[in-house]
């Protein structure tokens, strides 16, 4: 009977852990399938997940995001919070935004997780109108 316990118990927590975004995620770029940087995923105090740009794998064309249109502009890269107030909703992660640095762009973000990967839309409007990139788990 403990043997049963001690296994209901581990998938609970395994299941927890599995829906979880915290840690950090090499980013892919959907277009050319390079890897282009290493995004930090964290919980702040305000319950919501942010992700900032820890590590770039590949040199930008600018160090700065020049064209984002908030507190980011010019801001650089590395460091930034490109991730920001996504809340977790069943087995997704919503209701924040996602900025691209390259453009300055910022969208709405659904985040769902694979196993070893996120799979992270941003889009604007409906979520039929945007782009999905799959980041994998860095170990």
């Amino acid at each position: 009977m403990k043997k049963i316990i001690f296994a209901f118990v581990a998938l609970f927590f395994a299941t927890l852990s599995y829906a979880q975004i915290e840690g950090k995620w090499k980013t892919i770029d959907d277009a050319t399938g390079e890897a282009k940087s290493i995004v930090e995923i964290y919980k702040k105090a305000d319950g919501k997940y942010y992700g900032k740009v820890s590590q770039l794998l590949i040199k930008p064309e600018h160090a700065n995001c020049i064209d984002c249109k908030d507190d980011r502009k010019n801001q650089p890269i590395l460091g930034m919070e490109v991730i920001r107030g996504m809340k977790k909703e069943g087995s997704e992660f919503t209701g924040g935004t996602i900025t691209d640095p390259k453009t300055g762009k910022t969208y709405k973000c659904t985040i769902t997780r694979d196993g070893d990967k996120l799979n992270v839309r941003g889009y604007v409007g409906f979520s039929l109108i945007g782009r999905t990139q799959t980041w994998h788990a860095v170990k």
